[in-house]
This record gives C-alpha cells, sequence and structure tokens, in this order.
C-alpha cells in the first residue's frame, strides 16, 4: 500500500514516515521545507534502512500535485501540510486562512480525480475551543479561539461534505492534543526554523543557551500552579495512531474521529520542572501576560481512540523531556 504524506518531512509527518515503513507501508513525500530540512530524509533512511520517493513541492499548487499522483500509485493520504502556531496565526489569520484550507481543498480534489478515497487528516484539540468540561470527548461542542483552530474546524467541515457527497470516501480526522518529545535515536524531532513557536522547542533552546530565557505566558489561570495546562503527548505516540489511523481508513468509509492524548494534563511549570529534573539542567523562564487566544487547561479522553483503534499513549512525560533535549544535543554535535 501507498501512502503519501504531506507535510512528511515536518516534526509529526517524518515520525509518521518512520512508522509507516517500519510496518512496511511505502511512502511518497510531499514537502515544500517551508519548516523543514531536506536531510530529514537521509535520517528517515538511517532509523529505518528504507528509502521514500520525495517531491519537493507546494501542495497548495494543484499542478504539482497532479504530477505527483500521475507518476505514483498513490492508495491513501496522511495530510499533515499546514502552518501550526496559534499566536503567528492570531496576528497572520490571512496567511493561514489561504495556505490551511487551500491545501486541503487542492488534495482532496486531485484525489477525487485520481478516485483515491482514503484521507487521514491531521486536525487538533484547538477545535474544542474552551471546553466547559473536562476531560474533553469527541462530541463535545466545537468552537474555536484562535484562527489557526478555525482552519482546522474548517477543513473538517470540508472533509464531512465530501464523505457527504461520496459514500464510497473514508476520513480519518485525528485531533490532536499538544505533542513534544523526539525519536529516541535522537536524528529528528522538532526544530523550527527561526524563533520557536511551540513550549518545548523553547524550553530546549533555552536549556541550550541559544536563548536566555523562557516567557511563560500567564500564571493567573485558574491551574493547580496558575500556568496553562496541556495534554502532551510524545509524538513517537501520535506517529503510531497514524497507522492505526490508516487501518481504520482502508477497512470503514464516512468519517471517523478520535482524539490523540494522554489523558492527563501538565501546567506549563509542570514541564519545565520534569526537563530540569530529568536533563540535570537549568531552565531560566519569566512570567508574562496570557497570550491571545490561549485557554486555561485542554486534556484528552482518549477512550475512543483505544476502544475502535486499539491506540493508546505509552511514554510519559520524562520520556517527552528526556527525547526532546537529546535531540538538541545530536543536532549540536555534528
Amino acid at each position: 500500500m501507498k501512502i503519501l504524506v504531506t507535510g512528511g518531512l515536518g516534526f509529526i509527518g517524518s515520525h509518521t514516515v518512520c512508522e509507516l515503513l517500519k510496518e512496511n507501508y511505502e511512502v511518497v513525500v510531499a514537502d515544500n521545507l517551508s519548516n523543514s530540512s531536506i536531510d530529514v530524509i537521509d535520517k528517515i533512511k538511517t532509523i529505518t534502512g528504507k528509502e521514500i520517493v520525495f517531491y519537493n513541492c507546494d501542495v497548495c499548487i494543484e499542478e504539482s500535485l497532479e504530477e505527483i499522483f500521475k507518476k505514483e500509485q498513490i492508495d491513501a493520504v496522511i495530510h499533515f501540510a499546514a502552518y501550526k502556531a496559534v499566536g503567528e496565526s492570531v496576528s497572520n489569520p490571512i496567511m493561514y486562512y489561504e495556505n490551511n484550507l487551500i491545501s486541503t481543498i487542492k488534495v482532496c480534489k486531485v484525489m477525487k480525480k485520481y478516485n483515491v478515497k482514503r484521507f487521514v487528516f491531521s486536525s487538533s484539540a484547538t477545535v474544542y475551543g474552551s471546553p466547559k468540561t473536562l476531560p474533553i470527548k469527541e462530541d463535545f461542542p466545537l468552537s474555536t479561539t484562535n484562527p489557526y483552530g478555525t482552519t482546522k474546524l474548517m477543513n473538517e467541515k470540508i472533509l464531512e461534505d465530501i464523505c457527504l457527497s461520496d459514500s464510497d470516501f473514508s476520513v480519518v480526522i485525528l485531533r490532536y492534543f499538544n505533542p513534544i518529545g523526539a525519536h529516541e535515536s535522537g536524528l529528528i524531532g522538532e526544530n523550527p526554523k527561526g524563533i520557536p513557536n511551540n513550549l518545548m522547542p523553547y524550553i530546549v533552546r533555552v536549556a541550550n543557551k541559544e536563548l536566555k530565557e523562557l516567557s511563560v505566558f500567564g500564571n493567573d489561570y485558574n491551574t493547580h500552579d496558575g500556568t496553562g495546562v496541556r495534554d502532551y503527548i510524545h509524538v513517537v505516540d501520535l506517529a503510531k495512531g497514524h497507522i492505526k489511523a490508516i487501518e481504520k481508513a482502508t477497512n470503514s468509509t464516512g468519517v471517523n474521529i478520535y482524539n490523540l492524548g494522554t489523558g492527563t494534563g501538565y501546567s506549563v511549570l509542570d514541564l519545565v520542572e520534569t526537563f530540569k529534573k530529568v536533563n540535570n539542567i537549568d531552565v531560566p523562564y519569566k512570567i508574562v501576560d496570557r497570550r491571545p487566544g490561549d485557554i486555561a487547561e485542554c486534556y484528552a479522553d482518549p477512550t475512543k481512540a483505544y476502544e475502535e483503534l486499539g491506540w493508546k499513549a505509552e511514554l510519559g512525560i520524562e520520556d517527552m523531556c528526556k527525547d526532546s533535549y537529546n535531540f538538541i544535543l545530536k543536532q549540536n554535535k555534528k
């Protein structure tokens, strides 16, 4: 079975490609390298001993996608390619709506033309907005507090409408909570270009003295220490969820939606203190004002994914912190 992975050299994409190769899927990657690096291809080969087919292309451009589908016998698509920073989406919403919506529309349009009907979509817990109760179940009311989350929710609606129009189409929507960590080899991990927008890569760069200190956005939330609480999930656990999702998409039709999280919430300071402890290193931080679009608490009820996909997170917060730092240490040894 041959899988097209859009954004397959990115953080979550590259780990998912490794898991796909491990399970003997053929993998074709489309990535425009806007937030990833070409050397990830060699790292994937080192980890798995297997090759991928790579296309340097923007999936918003229909002609580029056409080239892939003409040359490759694609059986299913896992769609990661999207901008993903909440703060950046608030300051530049047009960029987010344009890229994140058009990329999905173009991929689905070309899939339809080439009669490819299996699709796994990279969604987000941001579609739940500010939940009234916790933990979050898949049937909770949907709303958003920032443009990034709105693009995910709009994409979900687009995919639901496609399934209504075509009874043979199968979509699995995976609502991620907060992926962190890195591959245990230290070869691939989260290494954004420029100043990181996400928490863990920022912590790592502060620990590594590339950045002076971490800004903690708000300590006046209604949480155990006043800082925001999130459901952090190891990226390798998340990647394995996509294997289960492809199996589900292959054996069903319509839309199936799953939370991918651990079911446990940790605060920003919980994460900082665990990172310091397991890596025996200091992480200076300062408290600053809340960030627009953020909510106090967010963690999953992952029961449905366990019952229907046979998937559950296995790695803990200590593994996430250890593997994240190991990755940056390996990068610095080059």
